[in-house]
C-alpha cells in the first residue's frame, strides 16, 4: 500500500487536486465513523463500477466507474434500490471538492468506508473521468445476454442472463462481462461481509426499515461496529454476519451460521461459493485464514475501477491514496 499521495499527469501535478483529495478523504472518515454508513458506500461504489462491459471498447458507453449512476437513468435501475441515499450523502463533499470528479469522489468513499470498518487500506488511484449527463449512462438492457440492471446480478433466481445455476450466473457477470477469473469473484462476494438487504429495497428478505421489521441482528441495539460501539446507522433488514459493520473474512469463516439462521441471509449466489469447484478452493483459503481478513477483497477492488479503463488517462492526472 502507497503510504503518501502521489500525483502524475501530463502537464505536471496539481497540487491543489491532490490536496482536496486528502482533506476529503479525512472528511469521509470522520462522517462514516458518526453515520455508521460504510455498507451504502461501498455499495454505491460498486454499482457505479458493475456496468461495465469489457465486450464494449467506447467510453462512456462500456460503463464502469465513471459516476453515472448520479443520474436517473441508471439510479432507478431496479438493483440501484435506495443508493440515491448514498448519493445524497456525497453531494456536500462533490460542492465542497469541486476539483474531485463524481467518479472519483464515489471510489474514494467506498474505499474509505472499507478502511472505517476496519477492513484495509486500498491503494486506489485516482482521475476517474465522470460522465456529465443522463444520456451518458448505459441502459438497464443495453448488456447482451441480459435482460435488465445493465448486467448487474442477480442472488437468486431467476436470474437476469437466463442462466440455469448461480455459478453460471456469476460467472456471465463477472466473467463474461468484467472479465473476473474465480478466485476474484470469490473475493468481491466477501463484501458481503458488511451490510444488510431490506424488503423495501432488493425485496430478497422479509425484513425492513426499523426496529419492528428488523433481524435480531440489525436492531438498533445491536452491537456490530469494529469497535463494540453503539450505534447501527438506520436499523432494520438482514445482514450475511452478525457484524456488519465490521470489515473482516466472517462472511467466509462464519458462514454456517448464516446458513443455520433465518436472521441471516445466505443467498443461492454465496452458497455456490463454497459448493462450486472452480469457487470452493478460494473460498476455503479465504475462510481458513483469519488474518487474511478483507486483503483479497482489497488487491481486487483497484481491478475493479482502474485497469478497465474507466478514465481517460490521457485526459486525467493520477493518484494513488494510501494511509
Amino acid at each position: 500500500v502507497r503510504s503518501s499521495l502521489e500525483t502524475q499527469s501530463c502537464a505536471g501535478g496539481n497540487e491543489e487536486w491532490v490536496k482536496q483529495l486528502k482533506a476529503c478523504r479525512e472528511d469521509l472518515k470522520q462522517f462514516i465513523n458518526e453515520q455508521n454508513c460504510a455498507p451504502i458506500l461501498i455499495r454505491l461504489a460498486w454499482h457505479d463500477s458493475g456496468t461495465y462491459d469489457q465486450r464494449i471498447s467506447e467510453f462512456p458507453q462500456r460503463g464502469g466507474a465513471n459516476g453515472a449512476i448520479r443520474f436517473d437513468p441508471e439510479m432507478t435501475m431496479g438493483a440501484n434500490a435506495g443508493l440515491d441515499k448514498a448519493k445524497r450523502y456525497l453531494e456536500t463533499y462533490a460542492k465542497k471538492y469541486p476539483l474531485i470528479s463524481w467518479a472519483d469522489l464515489i471510489q474514494l468513499a467506498s474505499a474509505t468506508a472499507v478502511e472505517v470498518a476496519g477492513g484495509p487500506v486500498i491503494d486506489m488511484v485516482y482521475g476517474r473521468v465522470a460522465v456529465n449527463s443522463p444520456a451518458d449512462c448505459v441502459g438497464a438492457t443495453s448488456r447482451e445476454g441480459f435482460a435488465g440492471n445493465a448486467g448487474l446480478p442477480d442472488a437468486m433466481p431467476p436470474f437476469g442472463c437466463g442462466a440455469t445455476s448461480p455459478a453460471e450466473h456469476l460467472r456471465n457477470v463477472f466473467t463474461k462481462k468484467m472479465g473476473f477469473n474465480d478466485q476474484e469473484i470469490v473475493a468481491l462476494s466477501g463484501a458481503h461481509t458488511v451490510g444488510r438487504a431490506f424488503k423495501e429495497r432488493s425485496g430478497t428478505c422479509p425484513f425492513g426499515y426499523g426496529d419492528a421489521s428488523a433481524s435480531k441482528h440489525t436492531k438498533s441495539t445491536c452491537k456490530v461496529r469494529k469497535d463494540s460501539a453503539a450505534g447501527v446507522g438506520m436499523s432494520g433488514g438482514c445482514a450475511w454476519t452478525k457484524n456488519w459493520l465490521t470489515f473482516d473474512n466472517s462472511y467466509f469463516s462464519r458462514y454456517k451460521d448464516a446458513m443455520a439462521d433465518d436472521n441471516l441471509l445466505w443467498f443461492p449466489t454465496d452458497e455456490v461459493l463454497h459448493t462450486d469447484p472452480g469457487f470452493k478452493p478460494h473460498f476455503e483459503k479465504y475462510a481458513a485464514n483469519q488474518t487474511l481478513g478483507g486483503a483479497p477483497f482489497s488487491r481486487i477492488t483497484p481491478l475493479l475501477t482502474r485497469s478497465f479503463r474507466n478514465w481517460e488517462l490521457s485526459l486525467s492526472p493520477r493518484a494513488a491514496l494510501g494511509s
